[in-house]
């Protein structure tokens, strides 16, 4: 698995959107047992925060030290500095294992062989993600001409996956029918280039031409963004699968 996120794992752990609550009591709603869950690629903890208020312990894991130096805690949540596809848990531990918008990163072999071990028989493993958001259309053109031409080139080409709203990865459960949702956010201009700065193109094009690509957009975004409403509308997504 690629580590994109450590350099800005702060800003990751500040500007990164949440996933509303009744997404979360829909997805609890497929699992029997809450002894035992586990949160995958977890960066800032915030899936596995919100798994503790249902389950009896949460573990975590990720392969940044410094996403889980700015992970949100709880009594019985345990962060651990582990890859996703070899971890160190026993056979058949979890009733719930989440990754949240990380699962593209990962070899699907060896991640789907490490699910059918430590997964319980009867247990639930979901892929949780969200897409390209949108917002007003006069700010929306400048968006997606920076994420498709300015920084367009510097996305890893696991992001296919993203752009494709996780239809296309591999998937060898047997899946439950889902409900789609949305999240709604009204952003300040700073919440809005603070989340285009964790964005892992951004900091390929930083990284390459020692410039920050949002400096070429950010005035006439500015401008965009405080003459219209700052609303924010991620498409979520979704798949939730039991053992075959």
């Amino acid at each position: 698995m690629k580590d994109n996120f450590s350099k800005q794992a702060l800003g990751y752990s500040k500007y990164r959107p949440q996933y509303p609550d009744e997404m979360i009591d829909y997805l609890i709603s497929f699992v029997n047992n809450k002894s035992m869950a586990l949160d995958i690629a977890t960066g800032n903890g915030q899936i596995a925060h919100k798994l503790t208020a249902y389950f009896e312990k949460v573990y975590a894991t990720d392969i940044s030290q410094k996403q889980l130096d700015n992970a949100i805690q709880a009594p019985n949540l345990v962060y651990r500095l582990e890859p996703a596809e070899k971890s160190s848990f026993d056979n058949q531990a979890f009733d719930l294992i989440t990754v949240a918008q990380a699962v593209h990163w990962f070899d699907f072999d060896l991640f789907y062989k490490e699910i059918y071990r430590i997964l319980k028989p009867d247990g639930v493993f979901a892929v949780l993600g969200y897409g390209l958001f949108s917002t007003n259309s006069e700010s929306d053109v400048i968006l997606r001409n920076y994420y498709y031409n300015i920084v367009g080139s510097y996305w890893d080409k696991e992001r296919k996956y993203l752009d494709e709203n996780y239809t296309t990865i591999p998937f060898p459960f047997n899946e439950m029918e889902t409900k789609s949702f949305e999240n709604h956010f009204i952003w300040t201009f700073e919440e809005l280039i603070g989340y285009l700065k964790t964005w892992s193109a951004t900091q390929h094009y930083i990284l390459k031409n020692k410039s920050n690509p949002i400096d070429l957009i950010r005035e006439e975004l500015k401008i965009s963004w405080q003459k219209n409403d700052k609303k924010v509308t991620f498409p979520l997504l979704l798949r939730i699968g039991k053992l075959k």
